[in-house]
């Protein structure tokens, strides 16, 4: 609502506070924390706020509301550590490639990783998703309401085909490598509490 109301006022939330490659001149070091609280449409907020409602939920039960937070943040920002590698990868690859060649794609290709920022809580709600696979992992899953399967596959499932459509789809709008790295981190985080405390 406050992208909608302060748009028709002028200001541009989502150019203000999405996030931008450090290459971008509208990038910004705060945007790495902003751009996780900010949408691309209600659909988007919707699916992602569902999921942290349904997996969240039953994790700030269990841990705590102080230790979820940081979970989630921690994840958000991991998410957003793994989107900004690849796509600074990516833009020295197309810059190197329009260097060569000239290439209008490979410029094209420039201008989107520079000027098009990226938003949403995906890559956190993929590290809370983990979380849940962790520490409930023989807890069934409905998919499309009908069919039960474990946590633990399901969060499996989905990583693997995550990592695999980010390979697949280099020049996707959807941000697979921040889903990645959402899980990657969230893994990273639940493994180092276990092994700080004897019982987790």
């Amino acid at each position: 609502m406050a992208t909608l109301v302060f748009g028709q006022m002028g200001f541009d939330i989502i150019r203000q506070f999405g996030m931008y490659i450090p290459q971008s001149q509208q990038f910004a070091p705060y945007q790495l924390v902003t751009h996780l609280f900010l949408h691309a449409n209600m659909s988007h907020i919707f699916f992602n706020m569902f999921a942290l409602w349904m997996f969240g939920n039953a994790l700030e039960n269990q841990w705590g509301s102080q230790r979820f937070l940081i979970f989630y943040l921690v994840t958000g920002l991991g998410a957003a550590m793994c989107h900004l590698g690849v796509n600074v990868y990516e833009y020295y690859h197309h810059m190197a490639l329009y260097e060569m060649t000239g290439s209008q794609a490979s410029l094209q290709s420039l201008r989107m990783l520079e000027w098009v920022p990226t938003v949403g809580a995906s890559g956190a709600v993929f590290g809370v998703l983990l979380g849940f696979g962790m520490t409930y992992p023989n807890q069934k899953i409905y998919l499309y309401f009908l069919m039960p399967i474990k946590a633990k596959y399901f969060v499996l499932g989905y990583g693997l085909m995550e990592l695999w459509s980010g390979l697949a789809q280099a020049s996707s709008n959807i941000a697979h490598f921040a889903h990645v790295g959402g899980m990657l981190f969230g893994f990273l985080l639940i493994r180092y509490w276990q092994s700080t405390q004897r019982r987790f």
